[in-house]
C-alpha cells in the first residue's frame, strides 16, 4: 500500500480516500433503499434523536417543500415518523423509528468491520490523532459545504437576473 512517504502524492491519496467514503455512502443508501439525501437526513435525525423539519431542511440544504417530500419517503419506508414538539405543538419533530434503525446497522456493518480492522493497526495515541483529525475535519467540510451552497445560490441568482425578461 502506498503512503506519502513512499512517494505517492498526498493529494491523490486523500482524493482516493474521499472517493471511497463517498462510494460507500452511495452503496449504503442504495442497500437501505434510500436516496443519498434520505440517507444523510436519516443519519442527522438518528444522531440528534429527532430534528424539527425546518432544522432538517437547513442542515440538508433542501427547500422546505423538498424536505417535506423527503420526510414523507422516510415515513413510508418506516425509518422516521413525525411527532408534535412537546414544547411547541405547531412544530413538527422528525424522529427515528428505533426498530428500523437496526436495518441501518446491518447495512453499515461491513464498513464498521473493515474500518475496525484498519484502526487495529494503530496505537491508542495514533487513533487519538486520527479521531482528533475527524473531529476537526467534519466542521471544516460542513463549512466548505456552506460556502459551496452560498456560491451556487448566488450564481443561480445572477443567472436568473441576467436572463431577458419575457413580455
Amino acid at each position: 500500500m502506498a503512503s506519502p512517504a513512499s512517494g505517492e502524492d498526498e493529494h491523490v491519496i486523500f482524493r482516493q480516500y474521499l472517493d471511497a467514503v463517498g462510494l460507500q455512502g452511495l452503496a449504503s443508501a442504495e442497500a437501505a433503499g434510500l436516496h443519498t439525501s434520505e440517507w444523510y437526513a436519516l443519519s442527522l435525525i438518528a444522531f440528534h434523536d429527532g430534528l424539527a423539519s425546518g432544522e432538517l431542511a437547513a442542515r440538508t440544504g433542501l427547500t422546505t417543500g423538498a424536505t417535506t417530500r423527503l420526510i414523507d419517503r422516510l415515513e413510508k419506508a418506516g425509518f422516521a415518523r413525525r411527532a408534535a414538539d412537546a414544547h411547541d405543538r405547531r412544530r413538527v419533530i422528525v424522529e427515528p423509528v428505533p426498530d428500523a434503525l437496526g436495518r441501518i446497522e446491518e447495512v453499515v456493518g461491513p464498513a464498521r468491520r473493515h474500518l475496525a480492522e484498519v484502526l487495529a493497526h494503530y496505537t491508542p495515541e495514533q487513533r487519538a490523532l486520527l479521531f482528533d483529525y475527524f473531529a476537526r475535519a467534519a466542521p471544516a467540510f460542513r463549512a466548505a459545504t456552506e460556502e459551496i451552497r452560498a456560491g451556487t445560490t448566488a450564481r443561480r441568482s445572477r443567472e436568473r437576473n441576467a436572463r431577458p425578461s419575457r413580455k
